[in-house]
């Protein structure tokens, strides 16, 4: 049973409508296979559940490089960064901080190590999930220049609206039981990174 399969397993009855979206997921073809896999790590990423990341990230493993994995993980980091101040600076009613240099590093975007419009892709997807309007349009035009389909970006976007569900429906679900040994908590991702426990 593949890490996606068993992750839909644990999507409870509640959500079944969630656990069928994942499941028209994984059988669309619409993107290439690094595209659809990038966009679903980058995004699982996104929603800072570690059970979805680690299933996502087992299953882009069997069809990804490692460079294209890196670059899948760069850009929800980058993206976490700029979702903030660009969100702060188009929500803001001082324009004033719309003319100031952000002065945050994103050099990765020139090289990110594959295809511009993968990372770009990508780079939606999660920008989608963070609710940055403005990172938003701005990665929606460069696809656009790009000649990237308005149906593949759209699909980008409804993967990671997916993507959301899923880490919410298994979060709403409650604790998971671990083989008679108790019971462990889901923590949000960067919880778990930090090794916090409580």
């Amino acid at each position: 049973m593949s890490s996606i399969e068993q992750l839909s397993d644990r999507i409870p009855d509640f959500a079944k409508d969630v656990r069928l979206n994942l499941t028209s997921l994984v059988a669309d073809e619409t993107l290439s296979p690094q595209q659809k896999y990038g966009l679903l790590l980058a995004s699982a990423i996104a929603t800072r559940n570690a059970a979805l990341i680690a299933a996502i990230e087992s299953a882009a493993a069997a069809v990804m490089t490692s460079v294209a994995i890196a670059a899948a993980k760069a850009a929800a980091s980058l993206m976490a960064m700029n979702n903030v101040y660009y969100r702060f600076a188009h929500l803001v009613s001082n324009s004033q901080y719309k003319t100031m240099p952000p002065r945050l590093r994103m050099n990765i975007i020139g090289n990110p190590g594959v295809d511009k419009s993968d990372f770009e892709l990508w780079s939606l997807a999660v920008s989608a999930i963070n609710g940055c309007g403005a990172c938003i349009d701005a990665h929606e035009k460069t696809l656009r220049a790009a000649g990237v389909s308005s149906e593949a970006i759209q699909t980008a976007v409804r993967f990671a609206a997916i993507m959301q569900s899923v880490a919410i429906a298994i979060e709403a679900a409650g604790p998971t039981p671990l083989s008679g040994e108790g019971l462990i908590l889901l923590l949000p991702y960067d919880r778990l990174r930090c090794g916090a426990t409580q």
